[in-house]
């Protein structure tokens, strides 16, 4: 009975073995003929047989671009202003120390100055000035080897991700919009740019490497303030060496041969979550324990994502005319997004306003006043 037993179990083991070293031969074999990079877009998903090889495939190719070593993250806390000040000492640009500089902006969703006491710190114990060593984001994106350049965007981890053919090419930090203005999540696409634009809405407003991705909602990725949570009026704010790069790498909308622009023509830009709100400081970036802790699982379909759902509130009035898939949807978004859970219950969303037309009735109510008074005073004079 005991011999019986052993020799099952044997035969167990020697069946798993040859089931392994079949796939090792798959792999050495796949990688030989250089299947992996630029070139598996040209591999006809109905050629692959087998579901395993098309996973082996997928592990394979996020295997050779995932090159960067394992770096442990170490966790503490602004103690008070003194403490602060030496934080902001130690990080600041120099001249000399940028990788340390950028990996702890982009680490912290967050410019140096906005740093407080009670704040939480991670700190690596490694720093190297390719940011994708820190990614969240896998160095490989299997679902995405056939397009050209896509965006993805996380809300709940306020960071970025910029892919060609799949490959890692970016990753950055982001401050997104805060909860009654949300960049909600979606399919979107890069349409204009513009080097220094200045806010239809408040001119006030300059956003350096200002790229649009939703021309009637006026969200944009550009540069501004960083104070490492979601702040914007639904914009993807960046560090400006990010925006930069962002500015010059991507491509916006294309036209038809009657001259018409094609919706979701430009770079596709996908936003895959939303932001835990009920956290009053902080978020889960700053608590990760390594650059291997967790990576997100992204679209295995990204251009079948829903397109992003904008509740009209946040649409400026001038700019309702037109909208992509219809007025309807815009009416009905802020109920769906509650139902999804994506705006929580209690939250009031702030119609979206011009300031500049605003600015300019005050002025002409204050004009009003001051030609009142005057005549008053004429009067009185009289």
């Amino acid at each position: 009975m005991f011999d019986f037993a052993m020799n099952q179990e044997e035969g167990k083991v020697f069946l798993m073995v040859r089931k392994y070293l079949f796939i090792v031969f798959i792999i050495l074999f796949l990688s030989g003929c250089d299947l992996i990079d630029r070139s598996y877009a040209s591999i006809d998903a109905d050629t692959l047989t087998l579901e395993q090889t098309d996973e082996m495939l997928k592990f394979e190719a996020i295997a050779k671009h995932d090159t960067f070593p394992l770096i442990r993250y170490n966790h503490s806390m602004i103690r008070d202003m003194e403490h602060r000040n030496q934080i902001f000492k130690e990080y600041l640009y120099d001249g000399n120390n940028w990788a340390k500089n950028k990996t702890f902006r982009t680490l912290h969703r967050e410019e140096l100055i906005y740093l407080r006491p009670g704040e939480k710190l991670v700190i690596p114990d490694t720093f190297i000035s390719d940011q994708r060593a820190y990614s969240i984001f896998p160095a490989f994106y299997w679902e995405a080897r056939h397009i050209p350049k896509i965006i993805i965007v996380s809300n709940a981890f306020q960071a970025y991700a910029a892919y060609e053919y799949g490959k890692l090419v970016r990753f950055a930090a982001t401050n997104t919009g805060k909860e009654t203005t949300q960049t909600y999540p979606g399919r979107y696409s890069l349409v204009w740019k513009e080097r220094e634009h200045r806010s239809s809405l408040d001119s006030s407003w300059v956003m350096p490497y200002n790229f649009n991705f939703h021309a009637n909602a006026g969200n944009a990725f550009h540069q501004f303030a960083m104070p490492g949570r979601p702040v914007s009026h639904s914009c993807c704010r960046q560090f400006m060496e990010d925006a930069r790069w962002l500015f010059y790498w991507g491509e916006g909308y294309k036209r038809d041969s009657t001259r018409k622009i094609i919706p979701l023509s430009g770079t596709p830009v996908i936003i895959i979550d939303y932001f835990d709100f009920s956290r009053k400081r902080g978020g889960p970036w700053l608590e990760l324990k390594s650059n291997k802790d967790t990576i997100l699982e992204l679209p295995k379909d990204p251009m079948s994502v829903e397109w992003a759902l904008i509740p009209l509130c946040q649409i400026p009035e001038n700019s309702r005319w037109n909208l992509p898939g219809g007025l309807k949807r815009y009416v009905h978004a802020e109920d769906t997004l509650r139902a999804r859970g994506v705006i929580r219950p209690h939250v009031v969303l702030i119609q979206t306003k011009n300031y500049n037309v605003e600015r300019r009735k005050k002025m002409v109510r204050e004009e009003k006043k001051r030609k009142m008074k005057d005549m008053e005073e004429f009067k009185e004079v009289q």
